[in-house]
């Protein structure tokens, strides 16, 4: 009996397998796009961020800005993706076995992990950035 019932959800099965890896595979490609954008934007701007310690901000100052802006987008992104997300899900609908189709909870931990991945992406070059002495950060470029 067990042989009938592993051979009726066996295609089921290995479609959500499929769908969970390629998933993962999405999450991990968001990340790394999220730390690439970011990190290139905070590097883009290091010749501001040069001025700004030249005038006397604060290093926790900054990185506070550079983070606080990072996570501004993020959570715009979060956002249309949630919204594109919960659409497409009635389309899995009748793949979903005792999940349902807006989960909050994936939702949630979804976008837990974006926002944990954009504060790293912007904090790492932030700090860098302030770390670069005001006098050579005005001279590139």
């Amino acid at each position: 009996m067990e042989d009938v019932i592993d051979n009726s959800v066996a295609q089921r099965r290995l479609t959500m397998l499929l769908l969970s890896i390629f998933a993962g595979l999405a999450l991990t490609l968001a990340a790394v796009g999220i730390y690439g954008v970011i990190g290139y934007s905070v590097t883009q701007r290091i010749q501001e961020i040069g001025i700004r310690m030249a005038l006397g901000a604060r290093r926790g100052t900054v990185m506070r800005m550079i983070v606080g802006q990072a996570l501004m987008l993020t959570a715009a992104g979060i956002v249309a993706g949630a919204i594109g997300a919960w659409g497409l899900t009635r389309l899995m609908q009748k793949l979903l076995f005792g999940v349902a189709p807006s989960d909050p909870v994936t939702f949630a931990a979804v976008s837990a992990i974006l926002i944990v991945v954009a504060t790293v992406a912007a904090s790492v070059p932030g700090l860098r950035a302030t770390r670069v002495d005001p006098v050579i950060a005005l001279r590139s470029e």
